[in-house]
């Protein structure tokens, strides 16, 4: 007995589990486990905690220390808010910026400022191109070509 030593919770390798059967009593029995865990932490720390897990078969099983339905709706709201109050603040931002410094632009990507001035460039060259190929098309003519005359119908 003294040259045995205790190990204690050895750590299990994670891999994926390949006969089915296996598989299904592994997950309801984890399952299980990571409930009543959500269970513990709602009622310690009075959070609303929700778990939301597929069944390989792609049946839906929850846990809520309130409806699920009513935490996920809660999660939802604050995400919203919070990305409201963001746009706001990056709107509000600007708006500083521009009031502070008034006669100074934002300052913007220098890469996307030269694509933009290169493709600006780019159009104004296709534009005087397309605009001298219509005008060389309307003024052609022969200088040294006399027009025929028109053939009168002799009656």
């Amino acid at each position: 007995m003294e040259n045995e030593t205790i190990k204690g919770k050895q750590k299990i390798e994670m891999s994926f589990i390949e006969t089915e059967r296996a598989r299904t009593v592994s997950f309801s029995k984890r399952k299980k486990t990571l409930f009543e865990d959500a269970n513990k932490f709602a009622t310690q720390t009075g959070a609303d905690v929700g778990v939301m897990l597929f069944l390989p078969g792609g049946k839906p099983c929850s846990y809520g220390s309130t409806s699920i339905e009513e935490i996920i709706e809660k999660f939802l709201k604050v995400k919203l808010e919070h990305h409201q109050r963001d746009y706001a603040e990056g709107k509000s931002n600007v708006l500083m910026h521009k009031i502070m410094h008034p006669r100074s632009e934002i300052p913007q990507d220098k890469h996307m400022e030269g694509q933009k001035l290169s493709l600006k460039l780019r159009v104004e060259k296709i534009e005087k191109e397309t605009q001298n190929s219509i005008l060389v098309e309307h003024l052609k003519f022969d200088l040294n070509v006399a027009p025929e005359p028109e053939d009168e119908e002799e009656s």
